[in-house]
């Protein structure tokens, strides 16, 4: 049975306190003069973020926010299951990435839950569902690293037993490889996928096969691995180490994540252009509370290990794409056709990897129209 949740687990005094505490304390490192965020984290932003979350942010106000969504618990995972306001709502999916949780759509359930109250066509209503990945968010911490594969076969087996039979799929980051298995091992069930990017490419095939475009992007998807893929690394190989540190200061794990947020969003160097501090802090917290830093780096470890075969494997279920020009590789359609069986690829005007949160108007209304033709009979 799927339990109801009437809202999140509540956060105690005593750890409020300890987390002000914690960040109050703060030993900071020096910094160059005028570095910014040229070699990571810029520590002067980092300082006026830590005094804010330890005098100024009010959880208990975000908390409450987040807890107007409806909450269900099942075999260990929380998610969001809310209901469509409309004639006949389409199951849909959303499966986020990391660093973040079901947070990153919760700009956008509203948009798609009910979109009659907003603007649009109440026939375009969606059954909403939002996972947090295990070891991510309110979910429990699985024993070991579970990968994609694993999180979408999980995916398949609660969206049965919240009575979605077939359903629509959507993901972006690690969420964007989970929606393409779930596509590619429960075809049968998946009327259609939608994704935000294609992922870090993997080809092992003859060079001489590919288009000119192909071959650009996968060269600059190798520099961007070069020039920004050191968390990964670390993600993949020892997240053990980081985690000690992450999990016991709350402003290493603020230089960890915001840095990401800031270099991955379409903010121009200016984070709160895309996300307030009550916004950040509120991701941030998520991760502080719940302790998953370290089980939701040791994913990454996982699916390194997922077999070059699968990773090569084609999605036939029709899919769409909507790439974002902030985003960290931009996949040419060359490559979306070769992976997938593309029926629609979107060029946002703006946006980068965060994106269901950057542009949730925009991309309420993709997959709106992305999945109309796919209603009938789910």
């Amino acid at each position: 049975m799927v339990g109801l949740m009437p809202m999140m687990p509540a956060a105690t005094t005593a750890q409020l306190e300890d987390l002000r505490a914690r960040l109050r304390a703060t030993r900071w490192p020096d910094s160059p003069e005028e570095v910014g965020w040229e070699m990571g984290a810029d520590v002067d932003y980092l300082r006026e973020l830590v005094a804010y979350w330890a005098d100024g942010f009010d959880w208990r106000k975000q908390e409450s926010a987040l807890d107007r969504f409806d909450h269900v618990r099942h075999n260990g995972i929380h998610a969001v299951h809310q209901r469509g306001h409309g004639p006949a709502p389409l199951p849909l999916i959303l499966c986020h990435g990391w660093p973040d949780s079901f947070w990153r759509y919760t700009k956008v359930i509203p948009l798609l839950a009910d979109p009659g109250a907003h603007g649009g066509d109440p026939a375009d209503a969606f059954d909403v569902v939002v996972p947090d990945m295990p070891g991510y968010g309110y979910s429990e911490r699985p024993a070991q690293p579970l990968n994609s594969i694993d999180v979408a076969n999980l995916w398949a087996a609660l969206m049965s037993d919240l009575g979605h039979r077939h359903f629509a799929a959507a993901g972006g980051d690690i969420g964007s490889h989970v929606a393409r298995y779930l596509a590619l091992d429960h075809p049968e069930r998946v009327v259609a996928v939608h994704r935000t990017d294609a992922g870090i490419p993997i080809f092992t095939g003859d060079p001489a096969t590919l288009t000119a475009e192909e071959g650009d992007f996968l060269r600059g998807a190798a520099a961007w691995g070069a020039r920004e893929g050191a968390y990964g690394m670390m993600h993949r190989t020892k997240p053990q180490t980081a985690a000690v540190g992450l999990n016991d200061s709350p402003a290493g794990l603020a230089a960890w994540i915001v840095e990401k947020m800031r270099a991955w969003s379409d903010c121009g160097g200016d984070i709160e252009r895309r996300f307030t501090r009550d916004e950040i802090l509120t991701n941030l917290t998520i991760y502080w509370l719940t302790g998953t830093i370290g089980s939701s780096m040791r994913m990454y470890r996982a699916n390194a290990n997922i077999p070059p075969a699968q990773l090569e494997r084609r999605v036939e279920v029709p899919s769409g794409f909507m790439i974002f020009p902030a985003d960290l590789v931009r996949p040419p359609r060359a490559w979306l056709d070769r992976t997938a069986n593309t029926v629609r690829v979107t060029e946002a005007a703006a946006g980068g990897h965060f994106a269901a949160f950057e542009e949730p108007e925009a991309y309420a209304a993709e997959l709106r129209e992305f999945f109309r033709p796919y209603r009938t009979g789910a």
